[in-house]
């Protein structure tokens, strides 16, 4: 397994050796102890999957406050995805920076958000299927959301505006000055 830091400190790209015969392919997707070993020691708690019909949908930015704050571990299996993470972490040196990684199906990574960051993703292609690990089950009351499009973010997103798809819950989400006094995480 391979680890790579990013650029926000927390945010790390995994890659997960895959065993390919003339039958296909087989992967470890988690293994406690090898990920452990690997300095990645969250307790997951829940499993999602994300399909997405339409390349341009934009799902996020999302996040959930204490006591059911969630870490991630993103991977895509079918299809590709722009991931995008926000450091909310007041006093943080990147506090406000965004970064976006190109997850591929069939590239054998995986995305950890830690605890502290808004995450969100935009289809790149048709039928893109997302799973991911959290390290806290969905607690609705606990759930913020960032407006995906707030220019004070700089998220270079592969998608006009106009032609995302969109649920209405993340187009009404609040800009990033909207959240100047809240507690974010």
């Amino acid at each position: 397994m391979k680890i790579t830091p990013l650029a926000l400190e927390g945010i790390v790209l995994i890659e997960i050796p895959a065993f390919e015969d003339s039958r296909g392919m087989f992967m470890e997707t988690w293994r406690e102890d090898r990920f452990s070993d690997a300095g990645v020691t969250m307790k997951w708690h829940q499993d999602n999957l994300s399909i997405s019909r339409q390349k341009g949908t934009i799902r996020g930015m999302h996040w959930q406050i204490q006591p059911f704050a969630q870490a991630k571990l993103v991977r895509v299996v079918n299809g590709r995805i722009l991931d995008v993470v926000v450091d909310i972490r007041r006093g943080s040196t990147t506090f406000g920076k965004a970064i976006g990684v190109e997850l591929l199906g069939n590239a054998n990574q995986a995305l950890l958000v830690p605890v502290g960051f808004a995450h969100g993703f935009c289809t790149l292609e048709n039928d893109t299927i997302v799973i991911y690990k959290t390290s806290a089950n969905y607690n609705p009351a606990s759930e913020r959301s960032l407006n995906w499009a707030c220019p004070d973010l700089q998220i270079s997103w592969p998608i006009n505006a106009s032609e995302a798809i969109v649920s209405q819950k993340d187009s009404d989400a609040p800009a990033w000055a909207d959240l100047a006094g809240e507690d974010m995480f």
